[in-house]
């Protein structure tokens, strides 16, 4: 929940949305661009932001694993020099 002045704002996965990945009806724990889900090999819609449940989040960070570390090490180890 994020709040703002005096007003609290819930997100789209604090609310309760359905994971987007299709033919699953879980509830989302995370919010990811569109773009990055489906070059993970997952099939979601074309919205703007893919919502996915605990399982496929696992899988998108399995999937990605590997490009995750070559961007780590490409950019290098922040606080590292």
């Amino acid at each position: 929940m994020h709040q703002f002045g005096g007003a609290s704002f819930l997100g789209r996965v604090a609310k309760g949305v359905k994971c987007s990945v299709t033919g699953c009806s879980n509830d989302a724990v995370r919010s990811l661009q569109t773009d990055r889900v489906k070059n993970a090999g997952l099939k979601v819609g074309e919205a703007r932001r893919a919502y996915l449940c605990k399982e496929h989040y696992k899988e998108f960070k399995r999937e990605t694993k590997k490009d995750r570390a070559l961007e780590k090490w490409r950019h290098g180890v922040p606080g590292r020099t």
